[in-house]
Order: C-alpha cells, then sequence, then structure tokens
C-alpha cells in the first residue's frame, strides 16, 4: 500500500513539472531570442550564472503559483477576484496578477501540510498534536500573504494622505502663475516621489491614452480610495464641470487637507496612551517591581530563615 502511494505520489509530482515546464516555455523561448538578438551586437549587461539560477527558479515558481490560482480562481467564485484586483492596486503592485497571488496564497497554505503528510508516510507515524500544528500552519499560511498586503496597502494611503497638501500647493502655485491644470499636473507629477508620484503617472499615462483628466482622475481614486483624494478629486471634477476658477478650489482644498492633517495627527496622539498600556502594564511595571522590591524582599527573606 506504501508503494504504490509513493508512486502514485512520484507520478503527480511528475505531471505537475511538465505542467511547469508548459506553462514555463515562454520564458525559454524569450530568452532565447534574447540570446539570438546579443549575437548580432546588442546584448545588454550581462547577468551571472547565479542571477541566472534566481531568475529560472523564481519563473518557475511564479508559474507554479499562476497555475494554481488560474485553477482556483476558475473553480472558486468564493475567492473574490475584483476585491483581491482592488487590494493588490491599493497596495501599489501592479505588476502582480490576482492568479498569481491566490497561486502563492496556495502554496503557502500548502506547503507544511504536504510535507507532514510526506513524513507520515515515509515514518508511519501520526500524532493529535502534529495535525494541530499542521492545521493551523495551513491556515496562517493562506492568511498572512493578504494580511502583509492590507498592511502595506494602509501604509501607501496613510503616504499619499500625508503627501497630498504639499501636491495641492504645488498645483495652486502653477495654477495663479497661468498654467492649465493639466499641465500643472504634468509639472508637478514629474517632482513628487513616493506612491501619490507614481498614481500621478498612471494618471497622466491614462490621459495620453484618450483619456480626459476627469475620467483618469475618477480612475485613480477607484485605485486609491483615501480621505484626501476622494476630496482631490471631487474638488477637480466638479470645478472642471461648473467652470469655477480652479486656483480658487485648489487653495481652498489646501487649507482644509492641512487641517484633515492635523485632526489626524491629534487623533494619533490622543490614541498613544491606550497603545502604551499594554507595554506599561505587562513589561515596565514588573521589571520596575522586580528592581524595587526585589532586594528587600530577599533581605526579608533571609532575615525570616535566620530568625527559624
Amino acid at each position: 500500500m506504501i508503494i504504490l502511494l509513493l508512486f502514485g505520489i512520484a507520478l503527480f509530482a511528475a505531471a505537475a513539472g511538465l505542467a511547469v515546464r508548459a506553462v514555463a516555455i515562454g520564458g525559454v523561448r524569450r530568452r532565447n531570442t534574447l540570446a539570438q538578438i546579443a549575437s548580432y551586437g546588442f546584448a545588454g549587461t550581462p547577468a551571472s550564472t547565479e542571477e541566472h539560477e534566481r531568475r529560472g527558479l523564481g519563473e518557475l515558481l511564479e508559474a507554479l503559483a499562476t497555475m494554481l490560482g488560474t485553477i482556483a480562481v476558475r473553480r472558486f467564485a468564493s475567492l473574490r477576484e475584483q476585491e483581491v484586483r482592488k487590494l493588490l492596486r491599493t497596495a501599489g503592485l501592479y505588476h502582480v496578477r490576482v492568479e498569481t497571488f491566490v497561486g502563492y496564497r496556495l502554496l503557502a497554505a500548502g506547503a507544511i501540510p504536504a510535507l507532514w503528510l510526506l513524513r507520515l508516510v515515509t515514518s508511519g507515524g501520526a500524532s493529535p498534536r502534529g495535525f494541530v500544528f499542521v492545521c493551523f500552519a495551513a491556515v496562517l499560511g493562506w492568511i498572512l500573504p493578504s494580511f502583509f498586503v492590507k498592511r502595506k496597502g494602509a501604509k501607501r494611503l496613510f503616504e499619499i494622505d500625508l503627501e497630498m497638501p504639499e501636491l495641492v500647493d504645488l498645483l495652486v502655485t502653477t495654477v495663479e502663475a497661468g498654467v492649465g491644470f493639466a499641465a500643472a499636473l504634468q509639472l508637478v507629477a514629474r517632482r513628487v516621489e513616493g506612491p501619490l508620484g507614481q498614481e500621478l503617472r498612471i494618471t497622466l499615462q491614462e490621459q495620453n491614452m484618450g483619456l480626459t483628466i476627469e475620467s483618469a482622475l475618477q480612475n485613480m481614486l477607484a485605485r486609491v480610495d483615501s480621505a484626501s483624494v476622494r476630496a482631490f478629486v471631487q474638488a477637480i471634477v466638479q470645478g472642471q464641470s461648473l467652470g469655477v476658477s480652479i486656483g480658487k478650489i485648489l487653495r481652498d482644498l489646501a487649507l482644509d487637507m492641512r487641517k484633515r492633517r492635523r485632526q489626524m495627527a491629534e487623533e494619533r496622539a490622543q490614541k498613544a496612551p491606550t497603545k502604551i498600556l499594554f507595554p506599561l502594564v505587562f513589561l515596565i511595571l514588573p521589571a520596575l517591581f522586580i528592581i524595587v522590591l526585589g532586594g528587600p524582599m530577599i533581605g526579608l527573606a533571609q532575615t525570616l530563615n535566620s530568625l527559624a
């Protein structure tokens, strides 16, 4: 029975390897094409053997994750493809496909259970504690990638909210100097770094592809749904549709955003005592009690022992 099971596992591994090779054949053809181009004297910077091996392993892992994610997304509607895509966009992971991300989650969730099953087959023994640990590791492997992506997205939104007042100030300066709003946005996007600069450049690329500035800003709001970006986009769209002076709108918006950022700082300052309560009670106070009362308690114990 064990021999048949091992034979089935070997066949499954061979089938998975062939599938990964079929998916990754595009990368092999691309490398061959680049090698042909290099033979004509248009080679780029040569990469080392270790880089080639690392890139090959990364491509194989990505191909396997994409294959598993594609099967899972097609089979299970509960994965909510649109929500996952929005989550990846919020985190700035535009180069990661939904299928690839779901595949990595499946690999992270199934790696430890697969190793445990292999150990179970080879050793023939299992314990309830090991089974509970494997279930916990599988759940943790499925949840942690999504948790880290959500955390990165929240941090990115916070950085964008912090940079929005400076962006509006730059736009106010350029618009009041006589530059049109679209041209001012292009000038500012060249000088703004970080997540906000990345979103502005994507918006300008969409505008260059034929969209209006209002539609491009609406798409930016769909990618980055924060309070500051929402107020900025709504103000610009309303100003463009109603024919109101953009300079006045931007100046009022800058004042409003600075008030909002001040309120955010005050809110974080009010949350600080609550956040410091846990380390104060469980870490600082016990150490303080040990230092202050440790010596007298040891002396009292020695005195009682001598009297006894």
